[in-house]
Protein backbone atom coordinates (compact mmCIF):
# COMPACT_ATOMS: atom_id res chain seq x y z
CA UNK A 1 0.00 0.00 0.00
CA UNK A 2 0.95 3.57 -0.90
CA UNK A 3 1.33 6.13 2.17
CA UNK A 4 1.74 9.74 1.70
CA UNK A 5 1.32 12.74 4.27
CA UNK A 6 1.02 15.89 2.80
CA UNK A 7 0.88 19.58 5.30
CA UNK A 8 -1.44 22.58 4.51
CA UNK A 9 -3.42 25.41 5.99
CA UNK A 10 -6.50 26.94 6.56
CA UNK A 11 -5.59 30.33 5.95
CA UNK A 12 -7.90 33.32 7.07
CA UNK A 13 -8.41 37.19 6.40
CA UNK A 14 -11.06 39.59 6.58
CA UNK A 15 -12.72 40.97 3.22
CA UNK A 16 -15.01 43.55 3.15
CA UNK A 17 -16.24 43.00 6.96
CA UNK A 18 -16.39 39.30 6.06
CA UNK A 19 -14.27 36.36 7.46
CA UNK A 20 -12.64 34.69 4.45
CA UNK A 21 -10.68 31.60 4.02
CA UNK A 22 -7.90 30.70 1.36
CA UNK A 23 -8.91 28.35 -0.78
CA UNK A 24 -7.43 26.46 -4.81
CA UNK A 25 -9.46 24.58 -7.24
CA UNK A 26 -7.01 22.29 -8.14
CA UNK A 27 -6.25 20.90 -11.50
CA UNK A 28 -8.72 18.15 -11.41
CA UNK A 29 -10.98 19.95 -10.42
CA UNK A 30 -11.81 19.99 -6.91
CA UNK A 31 -11.50 22.59 -4.43
CA UNK A 32 -9.71 22.56 -1.18
CA UNK A 33 -7.45 24.13 0.94
CA UNK A 34 -3.27 24.60 -0.10
CA UNK A 35 -1.41 21.56 0.62
CA UNK A 36 1.35 19.46 -0.15
CA UNK A 37 3.83 16.63 0.28
CA UNK A 38 6.16 17.02 3.10
CA UNK A 39 9.85 17.54 1.88
CA UNK A 40 13.16 16.09 3.36
CA UNK A 41 14.21 18.07 6.39
CA UNK A 42 10.63 20.33 6.78
CA UNK A 43 8.33 19.87 9.74
CA UNK A 44 4.91 19.85 9.00
CA UNK A 45 4.61 23.15 9.81
CA UNK A 46 7.26 23.94 7.22
CA UNK A 47 5.84 22.07 4.66
CA UNK A 48 2.47 24.08 5.51
CA UNK A 49 4.18 27.52 5.48
CA UNK A 50 5.72 26.36 1.67
CA UNK A 51 2.82 25.11 0.27
CA UNK A 52 0.81 27.78 0.75
CA UNK A 53 3.49 30.13 -0.82
CA UNK A 54 3.97 28.19 -3.76
CA UNK A 55 0.12 27.68 -4.58
CA UNK A 56 -1.06 31.16 -3.75
CA UNK A 57 1.96 33.59 -3.10
CA UNK A 58 0.81 33.97 0.42
CA UNK A 59 2.95 33.97 2.88
CA UNK A 60 1.63 32.92 6.45
CA UNK A 61 2.22 32.64 10.51
CA UNK A 62 0.83 29.54 11.89
CA UNK A 63 -1.19 29.78 15.12
CA UNK A 64 -0.06 27.62 17.75
CA UNK A 65 -2.63 24.75 19.30
CA UNK A 66 -4.52 23.85 16.25
CA UNK A 67 -3.80 20.88 14.23
CA UNK A 68 -6.20 18.51 12.21
CA UNK A 69 -5.68 15.19 10.18
CA UNK A 70 -7.82 14.10 7.29
CA UNK A 71 -6.94 10.53 6.56
CA UNK A 72 -8.57 9.10 3.46
CA UNK A 73 -7.80 6.74 0.02
CA UNK A 74 -7.33 8.68 -2.48
CA UNK A 75 -7.12 6.24 -4.78
CA UNK A 76 -7.20 2.07 -4.67
CA UNK A 77 -4.16 0.81 -2.27
CA UNK A 78 -2.98 3.63 -1.10
CA UNK A 79 -3.55 5.99 2.14
CA UNK A 80 -3.07 9.77 2.92
CA UNK A 81 -2.79 11.95 5.89
CA UNK A 82 -3.40 15.20 5.49
CA UNK A 83 -2.30 17.47 8.44
CA UNK A 84 -3.94 21.27 8.70
CA UNK A 85 -2.95 24.39 11.06
CA UNK A 86 -4.71 27.54 10.76
CA UNK A 87 -2.41 30.30 8.93
CA UNK A 88 -2.80 34.24 9.65
CA UNK A 89 -1.69 35.81 6.20
CA UNK A 90 1.21 38.30 6.02
CA UNK A 91 1.52 38.91 2.63
CA UNK A 92 -2.04 39.21 0.44
CA UNK A 93 -1.40 39.59 -2.93
CA UNK A 94 -2.75 36.28 -4.83
CA UNK A 95 -0.67 34.44 -7.31
CA UNK A 96 -1.64 31.10 -8.48
CA UNK A 97 0.75 28.08 -9.49
CA UNK A 98 0.12 27.28 -12.85
CA UNK A 99 1.21 23.68 -12.75
CA UNK A 100 -0.86 22.93 -10.41
CA UNK A 101 -3.80 25.32 -9.47
CA UNK A 102 -6.29 26.74 -11.61
CA UNK A 103 -8.17 29.18 -9.05
CA UNK A 104 -6.95 30.60 -6.09
CA UNK A 105 -9.51 32.92 -4.01
CA UNK A 106 -10.35 34.37 -0.92
CA UNK A 107 -14.11 32.78 -0.07
CA UNK A 108 -16.01 33.88 2.68
CA UNK A 109 -16.91 31.10 4.91
CA UNK A 110 -20.70 30.60 4.23
CA UNK A 111 -19.85 30.71 0.65
CA UNK A 112 -16.99 28.10 1.16
CA UNK A 113 -19.21 25.34 3.11
CA UNK A 114 -21.85 25.53 0.02
CA UNK A 115 -20.51 25.98 -3.09
CA UNK A 116 -16.88 25.64 -3.24
CA UNK A 117 -15.26 22.66 -0.73
CA UNK A 118 -15.59 19.30 -2.92
CA UNK A 119 -15.45 17.40 0.40
CA UNK A 120 -16.96 16.74 3.58
CA UNK A 121 -13.67 16.09 5.29
CA UNK A 122 -12.46 19.70 4.59
CA UNK A 123 -15.82 21.30 5.58
CA UNK A 124 -15.26 19.19 8.81
CA UNK A 125 -12.32 20.66 9.32
CA UNK A 126 -13.22 24.29 8.31
CA UNK A 127 -16.06 24.14 11.23
CA UNK A 128 -13.70 22.65 13.49
CA UNK A 129 -11.28 25.39 13.13
CA UNK A 130 -13.74 28.25 13.16
CA UNK A 131 -14.96 27.17 16.85
CA UNK A 132 -11.25 26.82 17.81
CA UNK A 133 -10.62 30.46 16.40
CA UNK A 134 -13.95 31.32 18.45
CA UNK A 135 -13.68 29.60 21.95
CA UNK A 136 -9.87 31.28 21.75
CA UNK A 137 -11.02 34.51 20.79
CA UNK A 138 -8.81 34.94 17.59
CA UNK A 139 -10.86 36.88 15.37
CA UNK A 140 -8.74 39.93 15.81
CA UNK A 141 -6.21 38.24 14.13
CA UNK A 142 -6.78 38.11 10.54
CA UNK A 143 -8.19 41.89 10.47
Amino acid sequence: MIREQSCGALVFRYVNDKLCVLIVEQRAGHWGFPKGHTEKGETQQMTAIREVKEETNIDIKIIDGFKRTNEYSPFFKAWKKVHYFIGIPKTFELIKQDEEINVVTWEPIVDAKLYRLSYDNDIKILDEAINYITENNLFHLFK
